[in-house]
């Protein structure tokens, strides 16, 4: 018996459910460039980003900017402060026409972005409050050197006389893949999004006898055409408040993830959850807490989308986060006793129920009934 069997529905949305996708967006955008995230201790922050993988490209009193080793802009940007928290995600416009499309519509105009980055932004909010950057004409990181892909025996016996003998070293981050958000407001923030940046719904999750009330998460992919893309770049998720969840880093192959693993071990990290390999998306996955709190992952082989694929839709459960690997983590869920961010999660439920949002007593108890899955 094949468990995983109708986790992915290419028939699409049923009558009268969601599409997935925007008929006329105002632009289609094509990647995500980088995240912003506020810390209080830069050297910490460089010092965990350079055994996760990243590599720095400035640090000054106040900035610290990494990147990946793949050609384009910065993965992360992060900014000295008191408080950590995060800032926000931009996104890359196809043209530089679209920034004028974007400020038509919004009425938000472009502005010059500092010295080191290059190029224009258009700053807008979701309508969970958080800030999304539209970007053009950015200066461009050249190609660094980085690890390459082991050379498999399977089958065929390409590696002779050779050993296998990957090093424990950081795994080298080669660029940011996605992130995803929690929204009180997940409908309005989902159709904010199609409508605004253009993107695709690959697969929407709904909470267990509740699929008429309609999807309460979405794996969301650009729009390239033909080009194959991520399976996602933003996934939203409704939740008690709006906030950061993760986000995701390629690596070059299972051995890079698991060493890079083992080094952060080492190193005295802490691992959220993993190894394993996900459903929607099929990346190859291990997940990691930063020292100020933030959930990182390291992906591998991860699936790719034209824009000719129509939306999945699936049951959300914890047991259907993965195809192999461990079950999931009371970390990664949210609600470890370990952590004072979960205690937050949960006092923020009974805020939620009170106020005017998406998540009322009939979500809390789909939401509840996931995390007993």
């Amino acid at each position: 018996m094949n468990h995983h069997d109708n986790l992915h529905c290419e028939r699409g949305a049923l009558p009268g459910e969601h599409p997935g996708r925007a008929t006329n967006p105002i632009i289609k955008v094509t990647d995500l460039a980088w995240l912003e995230f506020a810390k209080p201790d830069l050297a910490r922050a460089e010092a965990f980003a350079h055994a996760f993988g990243f590599s720095t490209v400035t640090r000054s009193a106040g900035e610290l900017v990494l990147r990946g080793t793949q050609a384009g802009t910065p993965a992360v940007l992060i900014t000295k402060s008191p408080r950590s928290a995060y800032l926000g995600a931009a996104f890359a416009a196809a043209d530089p026409a679209d920034l004028t499309l974007l400020a038509d519509a919004t009425g938000v105009r472009a502005r010059r972005l500092p010295e080191h980055l290059g190029g224009f932004s258009t700053d807008l909010l979701d309508p969970s409050g958080l800030r999304v950057r539209v970007v053009t004409d950015t200066h461009r990181l050249p190609e660094m050197a980085s690890q390459t892909t082991q050379v498999i025996n399977a089958g065929a016996t390409p590696r002779v006389n050779a050993p296998q003998r990957p090093p424990r070293e950081p795994a080298q981050v080669r660029r940011l893949g996605h992130v995803v958000l929690q929204t009180t407001k997940y409908r309005e923030t989902l159709d904010w999004y199609l409508n605004h940046l253009g993107m695709i719904v690959s697969d929407f999750k709904f909470y267990a006898g509740q699929r008429d009330r309609g999807p309460v998460m979405s794996f969301i992919r650009c729009d390239r055409g033909t080009d194959p893309t991520d399976h996602h770049t933003l996934a939203l998720t409704l939740g008690p408040r709006n906030r950061y969840v993760h986000s995701a880093y390629q690596v070059c192959d299972l051995d890079a993830l698991a060493a890079g693993g083992e080094y952060l071990l080492d190193h005295g990290y802490f691992r959220s959850w993993g190894i394993g390999r996900h459903i929607e998306g099929s990346q190859i996955f291990d997940y990691w807490r930063d020292p100020d709190g933030f959930l990182v992952e390291h992906f591998t082989d991860g699936d790719m989308f034209d824009n000719t694929l129509d939306t999945g839709w699936s049951e959300m459960t914890a047991s259907g986060l993965a195809q192999w690997g461990p079950p999931a983590s009371l970390d990664f869920l949210g609600v470890s006793p370990r952590r004072a961010d979960s205690f937050h999660e949960l006092g923020s439920m009974a805020a939620a129920l009170r106020g005017d949002n998406e998540f009322d007593l009939t979500r809390l108890r789909g939401l509840l009934a996931v995390a007993r899955s």
